[in-house]
């Protein structure tokens, strides 16, 4: 296996027995990766690589659907469950030893763009990355991840999973993306009715009503079609804005909270985990931390928010008071809007 530089959020990794894990945000051991199962071989599975079918594990990406793969792996691949002493909790990963291939969102591009596109999804990949690159200026600074990555994509169906590297270049794309999809001309937005019935779809999963899911889903930018392929965006931090190494701090869960709060700094919460600063005294508490996507870049500065999470003694070299959003057994944990 090649030497990886810094594992960062949505790399993908192909085990020795076949397994693909998705990498998940920036704190990874020294030897192994903090990541989740997506792929497993299965004969009837939809997804195909080199003869070798495979079945997604989860539907979609939420931590208690990452929590539903514990069970599995406990059975069949216990090695790849890790009780983390910096968060203190149970999570999956990859030992180091059991990496058959690391994938690259980046480097993938690149080979598209240097070979050429090998079927309609890469061309129309390729197509929608040099119009964003028009937009932006940004050239090097994009990535794919998810099936197409892996090379594990059918045409027929898969959809395309960008990703942007830096605070400054997520920015510029998330202006762009809005921009082009305002023309509805050569990116067409998420209609009403699909925004409707992504709202349906989660009225039941999640602690929010039906107007808070639909102000989210009027405010979430990162997800439009293009040539009528369904499309993401996702921004991941440059290796340069990764302040936190592995055993710099530590995690210790102190229980439920709920309460309110103002956001004094949205900017970080583009990323995944979405962080928010807030103006809070209760705890000392000085962010929101949403391991739960649905949440990220959709709050602003200025904003007055409900929340209900845990809070998380931090110690170590930055000791603070956090609320965890999403994360690991808080299946009932949001942010909204103050009515």
């Amino acid at each position: 296996m090649k030497k990886i530089v810094t594992p960062t959020d949505r790399d993908f990794i192909e085990t020795v027995d076949d397994q693909l894990f998705c990498v998940v945000g920036y704190l990874h051991p020294p030897d192994g990766y903090t990541a989740y199962l997506k792929y497993v071989p299965s004969n009837t599975g939809k997804w195909e690589k080199n003869g070798t079918r495979y079945q997604r594990v989860i539907p979609y990406y939420q931590v208690s659907q990452v929590e539903n793969t514990y069970e599995y792996l406990k059975k069949y691949y216990s090695k790849y469950l890790f009780k983390c002493p910096v968060r203190n909790i149970e999570t999956s990963w990859v030992p180091k030893q059991k990496v058959k291939k690391y994938f690259k969102p980046i480097e993938r591009m690149q080979e598209i763009e240097k070979h050429g596109p090998k079927d309609r999804l890469e061309e129309k990949l390729s197509k929608l990355v040099s119009i964003l690159c028009e937009q932006t200026g940004l050239i090097e600074s994009l990535g794919v991840t998810g099936s197409i990555l892996t090379k594990t994509h059918n045409p027929k169906f898969s959809d395309m999973d960008i990703t942007v590297y830096g605070l400054d270049e997520a920015y510029k794309i998330k202006k762009s993306i809005e921009a082009l999809k305002k023309e509805a001309e050569k990116i067409k937005p998420i209609s009403r009715a699909e925004m409707e019935n992504w709202v349906k779809n989660r009225v039941d999963k999640f602690n929010l009503n039906r107007f808070d899911l639909l102000k989210i889903a009027e405010k979430r930018w990162n997800y439009g079609y293009y040539l009528d392929t369904y499309f993401s965006v996702h921004p991941i931090r440059k290796e340069g804005e990764i302040k936190e190494k592995y055993g710099d701090n530590t995690y210790h869960r102190r229980g439920e909270i709920m309460g309110t709060a103002t956001i004094t700094d949205a900017s970080e919460s583009i990323y995944l985990p979405a962080i928010y600063k807030i103006k809070k005294s209760q705890h000392q508490v000085t962010e929101i931390v949403s391991f739960e996507g649905l949440f990220g870049g959709i709050f602003q500065k200025g904003d007055e928010i409900k929340f209900k999470g845990v809070l998380e003694e931090v110690k170590g070299r930055k000791p603070h008071f956090r609320i965890i959003v999403g994360g690991a057994n808080s299946p009932d944990s949001y942010i909204k809007w103050v009515d």
